[in-house]
């Protein structure tokens, strides 16, 4: 879909690159890049394709979202990330979220994913229920990926791959564990993992199985395997999608 990007101030677009400087440095020095990825994530993953509803407007600041079973534990993501914040009030909520999420996948070693200035923060967050459930198969991820957010299987597939970075935690989704042995370092080595025998200490969920189970996707699952500049460069266009999802639609 074309995008219409809205025009933004110098000043506005000097604080972007003052911000991501501190936030390079925050991710490196706390280790945090991960659950940056997934505040980024979560907010935009609510986006409702049909009502243009929810999505990657900086809603994570209201507790109410926060609160939703699925984002237990950003509220680590949201302290962390304050000090930083409180120091470029001229940058959206919305942005700031998305520019955290982008900083992270480079600071990990990952491709450098597109960023556009210039989203809004709405004043209400989106209803509970709109994250994909860890414990269902290919089904529940069309409804939520494709029939939800309007994204594609392919997108699917190579957005699952940022589980190559981070862990599971007991207290914030019930399951504990990393999808790879080096959970700060992005590469394809998420798609490495999924084709070969389970490996003690390393965590399958049933999202993640179904990639291997669905005709379509285990073909791309290979692919990324095989090819990890294939793998970057299709994740950076969909993690721009992601990030973009209800915003400046042309």
């Amino acid at each position: 879909m074309a995008k219409n990007y809205p025009v933004v101030s110098e000043e506005y677009k000097t604080a972007i690159v003052k911000c991501r400087r501190k936030l390079r440095g925050m991710m490196a020095e706390k280790s945090c890049a991960p659950i940056m990825v997934r505040i980024a994530w979560h907010s935009a993953g609510t986006f409702d394709c049909a009502s243009k509803t929810g999505g990657p407007f900086g809603t994570m600041r209201f507790e109410a979202e926060l609160a939703h079973g699925a984002n237990a534990g950003l509220d680590v993501a949201v302290r962390l990330l304050e000090p930083i914040r409180q120091q470029f009030p001229i940058i959206s909520v919305a942005d700031f979220h998305q520019l955290a999420g982008v900083v992270a996948v480079e600071v990990t070693g990952g491709p450098e994913v597109p960023f556009h200035p210039g989203r809004e923060d709405k004043p209400e967050p989106p209803p509970e229920g709109r994250l994909p459930d860890a414990n269902l198969g290919c089904p529940h991820l069309r409804d939520v990926f494709v029939k939800q957010m309007g994204l594609t299987d392919k997108d699917i597939v190579v957005l699952s791959g940022a589980h190559t970075i981070g862990k599971a935690h007991a207290d914030r989704s019930g399951f504990v564990g990393p999808w790879t042995s080096n959970p700060l370092i992005f590469d394809n080595s998420y798609f490495k993992e999924l084709l070969s025998e389970d490996k003690e200490g390393l965590l399958k969920l049933a999202t993640d199985k179904a990639l291997v189970d669905d005709p379509v996707f285990r073909p791309l699952v290979e692919k990324y395997a095989a090819d990890e500049d294939a793998f970057f460069e299709d994740y950076a266009e969909a993690h721009l999608k992601l990030s973009e999802l209800g915003f400046a639609d042309a």
